[in-house]
């Protein structure tokens, strides 16, 4: 007996990773922040790097609460919960990041 597959939803690739039949996988995150630190080491022509985790967090926390809040259809408390914290938490950085509404 062969079991029933969920259909699975549409997510967006990555330009790269075309799999059998033309058909493209989605480049996990991690392979794409590894890409993208390893461009970014590659423009510092040697400079040294300062404040990496400042720069990474502020460039990824905005598009994540974004994304996360617009998925949520604006529900901080839904919101909260996809991120695993505080809605309070979620409010302030919403605020920091001028997308609360």
């Amino acid at each position: 007996m062969r079991a029933s597959k969920k259909a699975q939803p549409a997510r967006r690739a990555a330009p790269s990773g075309t799999g059998l039949q033309g058909h493209v996988r989605p480049v996990p995150l991690r392979s794409q922040a590894e890409e993208a630190l390893n461009a970014y080491f590659g423009t510092l022509n040697g400079h040294k790097p300062a404040r990496l985790y400042e720069l990474v967090m502020r460039e990824v926390e905005m598009p994540l609460f974004k994304s996360v809040m617009d998925y949520a259809d604006g529900n901080q408390s839904r919101a909260a919960t996809i991120l695993g914290i505080n809605r309070g938490t979620l409010r302030k950085k919403l605020r920091e990041y001028g997308l609360s509404g």
